[in-house]
């Protein structure tokens, strides 16, 4: 079980083609502040169907987009 395993539940329910959320969206998803952890954790978005696009650091957001079920 990973840390980040509330916010993939959430992305794969949300079903939207392509969003983003905001740093603090993520953390109260997830019960926690975003952290640089965030980068080796983001592959496994992969299992839920999402891929993490841009991540933007001025505007502290991160794009989603759905891929195709493998």
């Amino acid at each position: 079980m990973s840390k980040y395993d509330p916010l993939w539940n959430y992305i794969k329910e949300n079903g939207t083609d392509k969003f983003k959320l905001t740093f603090a969206e993520i953390g109260n998803i997830v019960g926690m502040p975003i952290d640089h952890s965030f980068l080796k954790f983001k592959k496994e978005s992969l299992l839920y169907n999402y891929k993490v696009g841009k991540i933007s650091m001025k505007e502290q957001t991160v794009m989603f987009e759905k891929v195709e079920e493998q």
